[in-house]
């Protein structure tokens, strides 16, 4: 399996502030993100036609509305958001889908499953003994042919 790092997640309840930080103190700038069910900012380094330059992942928690973000990711309490705790995923491009459904199976260990398909990911999120949430960035390509492959229930 190719694995490589993709970017790390910070879940805040100051999107502004955060964001500020990571373009003045970086250099990073924020650019297009997907329509997720929750607020949030990715920032790039360097060229905005590659998701693979949003190396940080900003999340942020809509007090008026925090569901979208629970049902997607889950829930934190706010408290815990400070230190390593603000550190809400790793995420890791993978090639492999099928052996690793296979594998996480075998093992007893539980995933949740996303497309986006408007950048072309299928991905598996799992948590660390720790309750970090580590997501594996698949080609939506090989969750189409397993699909097309494998029947659903």
């Amino acid at each position: 399996m190719a694995l490589s790092l993709n970017h790390y997640s910070i879940r805040t309840t100051d999107l502004n502030a955060t964001c500020a930080f990571y373009t003045q103190v970086l250099g990073l700038s924020s650019g297009p993100r997907p329509d997720f069910p929750f607020p949030g900012i990715w920032m790039y380094n360097g060229s905005h036609d590659n998701v693979a330059n949003a190396v940080v992942h900003i999340i942020g928690i809509d007090k008026n509305d925090p569901e979208g973000l629970k049902k997607y990711l889950g829930d934190r309490d706010e408290s815990s958001l400070h230190g390593t705790g603000a550190v809400d995923h790793i995420a890791f491009f993978a090639t492999g889908l099928a052996d690793m459904l296979k594998h996480l199976a075998s093992i007893g260990i539980p995933c949740r499953e996303r497309t986006t398909p408007s950048i072309g990911l299928h991905q598996l999120f799992l948590d660390d003994p720790c309750g970090l949430v580590v997501e594996l960035n698949y080609p939506a390509a090989e969750k189409a042919a397993l699909d097309a492959v494998v029947p659903k229930d």
